[in-house]
This record gives structure tokens, sequence and C-alpha cells, in this order.
């Protein structure tokens, strides 16, 4: 058995290698991955009857040495109960950019991101991206990942699109915050370490100000401002407190953050909030909807940092991505129900371009895809017939006026087990 980041006790996954099965943290575990990696055998994860192939990795710089990670684009052939599955990448905006603005080096482990956004700013330029970083045009192109589609992977990967009701009341900041950094290594954008350049706001705490803060700008001198040269940007993911006027100009204020704020320019804050205009409305009218940010930022010469580019994005209390009223509605209901499922992210597709919000892994022998149809789509809505047959069944809520309806019953409940964040190193780079 094995506890997750959670403090959930789980059973771990098993695998087969080289005729043996395997606990992940077993005695003999890493000796066998270890050999398994020498003499290129690929264990096999035996959540299903047959086991699905996967292949060990060795991790450059990592003290972990080797991990067992699952074949890329090979999710959803697992059962829907492991750690190792994943919705087909069909069914979200994943299968746009799989292989394209994601790819993996099986031999190395590592991932390399194809960004549609700048790193770097010129001396003396001013770089304003439209819409705030973020416009619904992006959806006609999968080869490079936009401002959301990075924070929408980064998710994925940090396993934070998946949900079972031992979760509840254990998904903290800090939670949340270590995932996103354990999910950014071994991750290369514009040829370096994507986690050198991001910064994940710590919890607050008074007793530990001055050490934060001292970490903080050790950090931050990555993105310092030098006359004559390019200076270099760092991602931030934070949640936002809010977005006002400041007495010069405007500011963004991070939760964890009290002592210091983001300066944000005239036209990026008019801009944002036409942009993101559904995402304020959805953030202002409900009380437990976070609203996450990811932006690209440099530190100026008088040591202040100010954002680039951002993107916004609202969560429910469990940190579950959210796109409007609807699918909070939806995730509202599948948390009180206690069901267990993956929340489904765009990545660089527009809204409107129909994904599955959810899928549900507590069913037997299949994980349904649910999906929400707007009003007026009715004879374009997915259904049985357009599901992907043999891939998964479909479930649909349609906008116009219908109730809810009920969801797929899950298997029985002494069957039922959580999937743990303690097992994320099983899986693939691109899954998180």
């Amino acid at each position: 058995m094995e506890t997750s980041a959670h403090g959930i006790t789980v059973p771990s996954a098993i695998y087969e290698i080289g005729g043996r099965r395997f606990e992940i943290g077993s005695r003999r575990f890493g000796d066998a991955i270890a050999e398994a990696h020498a003499s290129h055998q690929r264990p096999r994860c035996m959540c299903l009857a047959n086991g699905v192939e996967m292949y060990v990795a060795r991790l450059a710089g990592s003290d972990r040495g080797y991990i067992v990670k699952r074949m890329p684009d090979t999710g959803s052939h697992h059962a829907p109960d492991c750690p190792s599955y994943e919705p087909p990448a069909e069914f979200s905006g994943l299968g746009q950019v799989l292989g394209s603005a994601i790819t993996e080096d099986p031999a190395t482990g590592e991932t390399t991101l194809r960004l549609d956004f700048p790193l770097a700013k010129m001396p003396g330029r001013s770089t304003m991206p439209p819409a705030g970083g973020e416009s619904d045009s992006v959806s006609s192109s999968g080869t490079k990942l936009s401002l959301r589609g990075l924070l929408h992977y980064l998710w994925d990967q940090a396993e934070l699109t998946r949900w079972h009701p031992g979760f509840a009341g254990k998904r903290t900041w800090a939670t949340v915050r270590k995932h996103l950094l354990r999910a950014s290594e071994h991750k290369l954008a514009r040829g370096d370490p994507l986690r050198a350049r991001l910064y994940v706001p710590e919890p607050f705490s008074i007793d530990e100000r001055d050490a934060i803060n001292a970490r903080r700008l050790a950090q931050w001198q990555h993105a310092g401002a030098a006359p004559g040269r390019p200076q270099h940007l760092m991602l931030l993911i934070g949640e936002v407190k809010e977005i006002v006027p400041a007495r010069y100009g405007f500011k963004a204020i991070v939760k964890h953050m009290p002592d210091q704020a983001f300066v944000i320019d005239e036209q990026l804050y008019r801009r944002l909030g036409r942009r993101f205009e559904p995402e304020l409305a959805l953030w202002g009218a409900s009380d437990d909807i976070y609203m996450v940010m990811i932006a690209t930022f440099g530190v100026s010469s008088a040591g202040v940092p100010a954002i680039n580019e951002l993107c916004l994005m609202p969560v429910t209390r469990q940190w579950l991505p959210v796109e409007d009223g609807f699918e909070k509605q939806l995730l509202d209901r599948l948390v009180s129900e206690n069901r267990a499922f993956v929340k489904g992210l765009h990545y660089n597709l527009g809204r409107n371009n129909g994904i599955s919000s959810a899928a549900l892994t507590d069913c037997e022998r299949s994980a349904p895809m649910l999906f929400i149809v707007p009003a007026g789509l009715d004879e374009a809505s997915p259904g049985p017939e357009t599901g992907a047959p043999g891939v998964a069944p479909v479930w649909t809520w349609r906008r116009s006026g219908d109730p809810m309806p009920p969801f797929p019953p899950p298997r029985n409940r002494s069957q039922r087990t959580a999937p743990t964040h303690a097992q994320r190193t099983t899986r693939p780079a691109h899954a998180g």
C-alpha cells in the first residue's frame, strides 16, 4: 500500500518486469527498473489482465534515477481507475497539440514545449499580446502552446484535473504548488528548463516572511532588467486576489504575496477586461470560485515586477478548472455525489470547439465522456452515435432548458480506489 500526497492510503501500481511483478516502492523495484532500462525491456502496467506496455526512462540530473512512464498516447488503454489512465486525446484540446507543440523524448524522459509567446523582451520595446495574451483565433494552430495552453498542460501534468472523493479537504494551495513545480520538471521551453523560469508563490507565513522573500528575490534575479540587453522573462502561476487601479497605473495582487504587487500597464488592463469578461463575471458572481493567473513578467531595475502577458482561469474550490457557470454546476454535482473523474481542458482550442467537460473514472469497465451542449446546437451535439464507438460512451446535458440528466452509475463502492499523486512519475511527461 502507498500514501498519496493527499494523505489517502491506496493500492500501489503493479508492474510486470521480466516475468516478475513489482509494486511501486517495494524493496526490489528500483533495481528491477534499472535492469529493465539497461536491457531495453518494456515493463507492463497490470491494471488490466493483459497489461499495458510502459517504458523506463533515466532522467538527467534526477535524484530519482530511473522512472517508469506511460508510452505516449496510450493513456486511454489503461483501466479508468489506473493512475496512468488519461481520456482519449481527441476528447480535449490535448489532441491538437500533442506531438507538435508537445514532444517527448523517451530516451531521456524530457519533454520539449513549443511556445507561441516570448520569454524575453528587447530593451525599449513594448510587447502587447492580442487580447491579454489569449484570443479565440489561437484555435487555428496546434503547433505551439498559447499561454492558456501551457497553463492547461501544467494543470494536467500536476494531476489537478483529477478528482476523487478522498481528496476532499486535502487539496490546499501548498499541494497545488508542489505538484505544479514537480510537473514542470524535465520540461524544456525555448531551450531552457521550464522549472527555472516558473515562479509559484509559497504559502504565506508571517514567521517565514523574510526567508520566503529572500528565496523569491533569488529566483527573480533571472528576470532582472539590464541596460542594452534582452530581458529574460519568468512565468508566474498564482491565485489572483484582485486586479485594480494603483496610485500610478494598475496592479495585480496575488494571494500569498501580500507585500509585492505586479505592475500592469493601462493597455493590458483595458484589454484583459474585454478578453476575459466571462471569466471575470463568473469570479465576481461566485464566492466559491478562485481565479488562477498565468503570466510572463520581468523585474525592473528598481526591483518591481511588471506583467508582460497574462491569462486567467477560474477554478472551483477543489482547484478544478471551469469554463462557465454550466461547467461549475456539473462539477459541483459530481463532487457532491462523490464521483471520481478527470476534467477536460481546451488547451489552444477556442470556446466554440466542443470538448468533453469531464470523464468519469469510477464506472465499470469504461470512462463515460460528459458533454455540455450549448443551447441552439442540439442537432450538432455529441451523442452515442457521434462519440467514437468502442472508445467511450457519451453522456450529454443539453442546456436548452433540460434538467441535468443522471450520471452513469459508479461501480460497487467497495471496489473504488483513489488514484495517487505519489504515482505521478509512472506517467509520461505529456500526462502529468
